[in-house]
């Protein structure tokens, strides 16, 4: 059985962070509303720390709204705020003040982020980045994801099951293999 792989290539409208030129690339799918997310979330900003020119981090979301009833909706926030340029704000604040995301939770965060509010309102209202959310899961879907946080290193998934460990030596022997 062919291990499950990302099917969606990174592209400019994903939110990234770290050098577009870097050798090692990781895709999370995740959900912001998950407590592992949350834990994982200091271990990727711990990468980008370990291999500041070589890695990149790319977010896509990936809410189980099953078990996590306001993922969509912070998917969206973040979303919104990724269209004023604030989403790894956005990203942090979301993880920093899980699990608050009733709307009026939400609305707070974007003010302290001082999003255009009438815009941030008006998108929310409109669900406009509601296709872009379902399109990450599809996405996700396809690639094999079943669970957060999911983890592909250059394309390929990591299993991070055991511990955030595995992730970063996936990541040194991509980088290793590269150099």
């Amino acid at each position: 059985m062919n291990k499950p792989h990302l099917t969606a290539p990174v592209t400019p409208v994903d939110h990234q962070i770290g050098p577009a030129h870097a050798p090692g690339t990781v895709v999370e799918d995740g959900d912001f509303e998950s407590p592992t997310c949350k834990q994982a979330a200091p271990a990727v900003k711990l990468l980008l720390e370990r291999y500041p020119e070589k890695v990149r981090i790319v977010f896509r979301h990936f809410p189980i709204e099953e078990a996590h009833p306001h993922a969509l909706h912070a998917a969206e926030a973040a979303e919104v705020a990724g269209e004023q340029n604030r989403f790894w704000e956005m990203h942090d604040l979301l993880f920093e003040h899980q699990p608050h995301f009733r709307l009026p939770q939400l609305q707070g965060y974007a003010e302290r982020l001082q999003l255009d509010m009438a815009r941030y309102t008006a998108e929310m209202d409109d669900e406009v980045y509601r296709q872009r959310v379902r399109e990450h899961q599809q996405s996700g879907r396809d690639s094999g994801v079943h669970s957060t946080p999911a983890f592909f290193v250059n394309g390929r998934i990591q299993d991070v099951s055991f511990g955030m460990q595995s992730l970063f030596d996936a990541v040194a022997a991509e980088l290793q293999r590269r150099s």
